[in-house]
């Protein structure tokens, strides 16, 4: 909800109308049409970036609301504000409250609707206060399958179940489904793929790729359920593309920090969207429930200990889920909840920010303690090294970094390698001067993977904050963000000689280095946040949820951030995919049975 100092602020917002009004009788940047309406357009931040709006009055009422421009994500902010709009128009007021997890979008669009009452000059007459919550849930419906959680391990398991048969919910503590599959870049590690052979790249193998994400996690995944992941990854990466239609690049791969081959598909969009709209599709064709803002808060069991079901609410009114096969755990980590992660790792407190959407608050490993289960590994937290210091979301400008950019310190340095693990890379940003570092690169490695291009949004956003600029010479790049210019002419020169004898004296590059010779050349400000718990629920090889004793909970499987035995202790890039995709697929199948 709003907080108070907010609504004190529109309290204020509203007296400066008055007071304006009767001053002058104004009416700025309104148009009044011949059938006595009114239109005005207002402008609010968004999260990433402004939301333009237009507002229609008439007879001192708001008739309607219509989003101009806006550059959140589309699935992400068209139920927000569906929503929002229907508040606005019972209340006749922005003064509204924000949707818990979508609050700074919340935000923008109702600061810009403010914007255009302000402007219209109108003073509106008093509503009949917010919408009602609609009653519209039966109190007790019994499927075959509940899924908790409408990210992307949740649709997998859904899909799976739902070809097999069953009737299948899923439920979604969110006004919109995604989690941080959506804002996430969407790329998938898939050993032996289609795009490598296109290529030319015929050396990887399903037990390399087990090998690199073994050692990532220094060893501390469990093998035999990392050997199935790194077996069926593949398989998981066709079956998105063949059967939910997900289209990938056919001519570009990722190789992500402590990977020894560039494995990682990625999706057209470069981020989850097409994942998650795609999963969402293919769901609703097959007749799968999906209710959203319904938030699950208990695991129910019969006399045998078997889960039977969850007890969830949504607007107030509880609802009672009976699951007559089972249910499924997909509700991913706990990056955005401080005082969980404080518990389990105390050095990951207030002063990190995550990349992680409000959601993801750890509920289902809680339930699943209720029930006994068991969890492993939760302070294994890791942090992604380049996100942005105003907001703390990941960047996916500064991919870039995969295709031949460098990381600099403020002294014009390198000092790590850009393709080594994310902990180890932002253990090392950690270590420097203010505990940030800069991303340096050129017009010719940003024309590799168009990552400004295809994140055009958020590179005007990243310019806009002052944390990303373009420059036409190394002298320019260096003084807007004052770094010293002759250690970074010394630094560059050496990356344009390594670039050319494909040897990294410094820090050993496995990717290969980029020349750096020609200009115009990009320097982006970073942090690290807060990314992915590696921690979470014990499930053995089928999904099972296993207890405390090391038995199977009966009706219980889990797939996907909540489970903590594939990982270990830090994840390598693009394995987050492989990982929710092949055991939401197998917690699917196995339900099903």
């Amino acid at each position: 909800m709003r907080k108070h100092a907010g609504r004190v602020l529109s309290i204020i917002m509203v007296l400066a109308l008055v007071f304006t009004m009767a001053a002058c009788g104004s009416k700025e940047n309104a148009k009044e049409a011949s059938n006595g309406t009114t239109t005005a357009i207002g402008v609010g931040s968004g999260k990433h970036g402004d939301i333009k709006v237009e507002v229609t009055f008439t007879d001192e009422k708001i008739m309607d609301v219509k989003v101009l421009e806006q550059k959140e994500n589309e699935v992400l902010s068209e139920p927000v504000y569906t929503h929002l709009k229907e508040n606005v128009m019972q209340a006749n007021s922005a003064d509204v409250d924000v949707i818990s997890g979508s609050s700074v979008t919340s935000k923008g669009y109702l600061d810009a609707i403010q914007d255009a009452i302000v402007k219209s000059g109108i003073a509106l007459v008093a509503g009949s206060g917010t919408a009602d919550a609609k009653q519209t849930e039966e109190s007790e419906q019994t499927y075959d399958v509940v899924v908790i959680g409408a990210g992307g391990a949740g649709f997998s398991a859904a899909l799976e179940a739902a070809e097999a048969g069953k009737s299948v919910v899923i439920l979604e503590k969110m006004p919109t489904v995604g989690g941080n599959t959506l804002i996430s870049g969407g790329e998938m590690n898939a050993p032996d793929n289609w795009v490598q052979h296109a290529l030319g790249i015929t050396d990887d193998s399903p037990e390399l790729y087990y090998q690199d994400t073994m050692k990532g996690g220094d060893n501390l995944g469990q093998p035999e359920i990392v050997k199935i992941l790194s077996e069926q990854a593949l398989g998981s990466a066709e079956w998105l593309r063949d059967e939910v239609k997900v289209e990938f690049l056919s001519d570009h791969l990722f190789q992500f920090g402590g990977h020894s081959r560039k494995r990682a598909l990625i999706p057209i969009g470069h981020t989850g969207a097409e994942l998650i709209t795609k999963l969402k599709t293919k769901a609703e064709e097959l007749g799968i429930k999906i209710k959203t803002n319904m938030k699950a808060e208990k695991l129910l069991t019969d006399e045998s200990g078997k889960v039977v079901g969850v007890d969830a609410s949504t607007n107030g009114q509880k609802v009672t889920f009976h699951a007559n096969k089972g249910v499924i755990i997909a509700t991913g980590g706990f990056g955005s909840n401080i005082e969980m992660r404080k518990k389990y790792n105390p050095e990951l407190d207030e002063s990190y920010m995550s990349t992680d959407t409000p959601g993801t608050t750890g509920d289902g490993i809680v339930m699943a303690q209720a029930v006994n289960a068991d969890i492993t590994n939760m302070e294994n937290i890791q942090t992604y090294p380049i996100c942005d210091p105003v907001t703390g979301v990941i960047s996916l400008v500064a991919d870039s970094r995969f295709d031949g950019a460098i990381l600099i310190n403020q002294g014009g340095t390198r000092f790590v390698e850009e393709l080594e693990r994310r902990d180890v890379i932002s253990k090392a940003i950690l270590a420097q001067e203010g505990r940030y570092a800069y991303q340096f690169w050129n017009q010719e490695i940003a024309d590799i993977g168009k990552t400004i291009e295809v994140h055009q949004d958020e590179y005007d956003q990243l310019v806009k904050e002052g944390m990303l600029y373009k420059a036409d010479t190394i002298e320019d790049a260096a003084n807007f963000f004052k770094v010293d210019v002759e250690t970074l002419k010394e630094t560059i020169s050496k990356v344009n000689e390594y670039a050319k004898t494909g040897k990294d004296l410094d820090y050993n590059h496995r990717g290969g280095l980029v020349s750096l010779e020609k200009g115009p050349y990009y320097i982006q400000k970073a942090v690290p946040s807060v990314h992915h718990t590696m921690g979470g629920l014990v499930i053995d090889t089928k999904a099972h949820v296993l207890s405390t004793e090391g038995t199977v909970i009966p009706g219980l499987y889990a797939a996907g951030e909540v489970t903590g035995v594939v990982h270990g202790a830090n994840r390598l890039g693009g394995n987050a995919i492989s990982d929710i995709i092949t055991y939401g697929r197998i917690a699917g199948q196995e339900v099903a049975k």
